[in-house]
């Protein structure tokens, strides 16, 4: 009844071959001179979501995470996790090879300080690395008394026999209907280069934002890998593999920009750099490659953030209204597949890829689904109190009495949508009420924020951890990321957490997901996306700024403690249910929507 066309659940990871493989690399140290090399969980565009044929780190070790780094030397090894795979990466790795590394604790610059000898030589691929990662790295072998090397091409290619060939998705027009403005536009904007002569766009996601186009590159992220070279005077240049456009594509992206292969860029550059010129590179995603090509020829390098990148970020109206109408298509889809739960679960036969499987299915239904914007995060029991959970064949629970939660998203073209929900199966014990409320009044704070323009997202996190700290609680992911629209379900540069240095914007959309991890017991997050706007209060002496909540979906009320919430948080909650209700009911079948009266039912008094 069910299936997925989105998503595998086959385990990926295969630490078996993990000592056959670094022998073969270290055979190429000695190819090479070197004593040591640098492999990261990265293509050229660092992009979160990579081809198959870039991923090095997961064929080198077996881990499969979206962020890491190995670092191999002559009789030793180790991979650096952040938190969200530090529990992960102990099985997907052979340990007797591999030493995994809290990211967080020791720092890879402070690794090589300690374990790289004096006058070793540590290669690394400069079109895999950032020029800031390079000079971060750079430092500490020099600190060693070491030497950092360039390398190309990078010796695991040599060594990657069935190495998969690149993807040749084919790239589409990004409709007005969806954009809501023209490329002609959004490229003049960018052109708007101060001093600088040209920019490089070396993320795929601006790319893909600022030519009204998308891809079938990656998974789940409709991306079109390539770059763009803006000028201020000229033409602008879209490097992209002339196999993945049609003839339509072409000649209408052709009246923009001159299309060129990819492998043209370095020329390019070249030449910008023997006139002189000064090009703008985005630091977060400019391989030090390209800059050192800008660099040798006598052109000058500036390093800042892609202006694109603040450009993609504020949707105007035409991507907000998508979002709202890409969001009550995926809260019906949501309540049938809540409904449908509800009805199965308590039996104790469904599993967590039965569930997943499931929530695809209701999307799919929907008639309008590209894409689930990520392998849905779908955990039963202690697999919740993983944050970045992923069911495989091998880790496929059954879904008992106790918690369950769901972390998903899909991908349409007006819209991408991220909701997570943790449902009781049977009757929560008191402290699965305790905690989930206490998360509830986090998310609550954040949507109910009110704060003034040029407030960064670091500024509000703690608003989602106040309930939680006041029992002595917290949780160590970020309380909300940006998200795109029809293009990544994590998008910079607005974020909720301890880091988010970027002020949030009216247009701006991001994740509203506090929860709490027990561990080896369950998990608890709630997310909904929510969306920057302007506030207008009587009185007030400055540009206000709020959030409206965009996801619509109801929160399991058997999980809520009402004497834990105050008036105006039931408020909020009967009033977003009451929404819920209003904007979903006519959209799903009657038994869907006798079920959605029930769960969207008003809170009570406080007991």
């Amino acid at each position: 009844m069910f299936a997925s066309l989105y998503q595998s659940f086959e385990d990926r990871a295969d630490p078996s071959q993990g000592a056959i493989r670094i022998a073969a690399l270290r055979a190429e140290f000695a190819r090479l001179g070197l004593d040591g090399f640098l492999v990261p969980r990265a293509d050229q565009h660092q992009n979160e979501y990579v081809p198959a044929c870039e991923e090095r780190l997961a064929w080198l070790s077996g881990f499969t995470g979206s962020a890491g780094l190995a670092i191999v030397i002559k009789d030793r090894a180790a991979i650096f996790v952040d938190g969200r795979y530090s529990l992960v990466v102990k099985d997907q790795v052979d340990p007797s090879i591999f030493k995994p590394v809290a990211w967080t604790e020791t720092s890879p610059s402070d690794w090589l300080e300690v374990n790289l000898s004096p006058g070793a030589r540590l290669g690394y691929d400069p079109w895999l690395h950032t020029l800031r990662q390079v000079k971060c790295i750079g430092k500490a072998t020099r600190a060693a008394g070491a030497a950092l090397v360039a390398v190309e091409p990078n010796p695991i290619d040599a060594i990657w026999t069935d190495r998969p060939a690149p993807p040749l998705g084919k790239i589409t027009l990004h409709g007005l209907r969806f954009a809501g403005e023209n490329a002609k536009r959004k490229l003049a904007r960018a052109a708007a280069l101060g001093a600088n002569d040209a920019l490089l766009v070396s993320d795929p996601h601006a790319v893909a934002w600022v030519f009204n186009i998308r891809g079938h590159d990656v998974a789940h992220t409709p991306l079109p890998l390539g770059y763009a070279l803006i000028l201020k005077e000229a033409k602008p240049h879209l490097y992209v593999d002339a196999r993945k456009l049609d003839n339509h594509t072409r000649d209408k992206l052709s009246r923009l920009a001159d299309i060129e292969e990819p492998e043209r860029l370095a020329r390019d550059l070249q030449a910008l750099g023997e006139q002189g010129k000064k090009v703008l590179f985005d630091s977060a995603t400019a391989p030090a490659k390209l800059a050192a090509v800008l660099k040798d020829a006598g052109g000058a390098c500036t390093f800042g953030q892609d202006p694109v990148v603040a450009m993609k970020a504020r949707k105007n109206a035409t991507e907000l209204e998508g979002a709202r109408n890409a969001h009550i298509r995926d809260g019906a889809a949501m309540v049938r597949f809540l409904h449908w739960f509800a009805i199965h679960a308590p039996g104790g036969h469904l599993s967590e890829i039965d569930a997943a499987q499931a929530l695809e299915t209701f999307r799919r239904d929907t008639g309008k689904l590209k894409d689930i914007s990520f392998p849905s995060i779908a955990a039963a029991g202690a697999n919740a109190a993983f944050p970045h959970y992923r069911v495989t064949i091998k880790t496929n629970a059954k879904i008992r009495k106790g918690i369950f939660l769901i972390d998903s998203g899909g991908q349409y073209e007006d819209g991408t949508t991220d909701i997570t929900r943790t449902l009781a199966v049977g009757k929560p014990t008191a402290l699965m009420r305790d905690r989930f409320t206490r998360v509830l009044k986090g998310h609550i704070a954040i949507a109910r924020a009110v704060f003034p323009k040029g407030t960064t997202g670091a500024q509000i996190d703690a608003l989602a951890r106040f309930p939680l700290w006041r029992a002595g609680l917290d949780f160590d992911h970020g309380t909300g990321h940006g998200v795109g629209s029809y293009l990544s379900v994590h998008e910079g540069p607005q974020r909720i957490s301890k880091l988010g240095s970027a002020a949030l914007e009216p247009g701006m959309i991001v994740s509203n997901e506090p929860g709490f991890y027990h561990a080896g017991h369950w998990g608890i997050r709630i997310e909904n996306l929510i969306v920057v706007e302007r506030r207008e209060i009587a009185g007030s002496k400055r540009e206000m700024l709020g959030f409206a909540t965009l996801t619509l979906a109801p929160l399991d009320l058997s999980l809520i403690e009402p004497k834990l919430l105050d008036g105006e948080e039931i408020a909020w909650a009967n009033a977003y249910h009451a929404r819920v209700r209003r904007e979903i009911s006519p959209l799903v079948e009657p038994g869907a929507r006798r079920w959605l009266y029930g769960a969207t039912r008003r809170i009570g008094a406080r007991r």
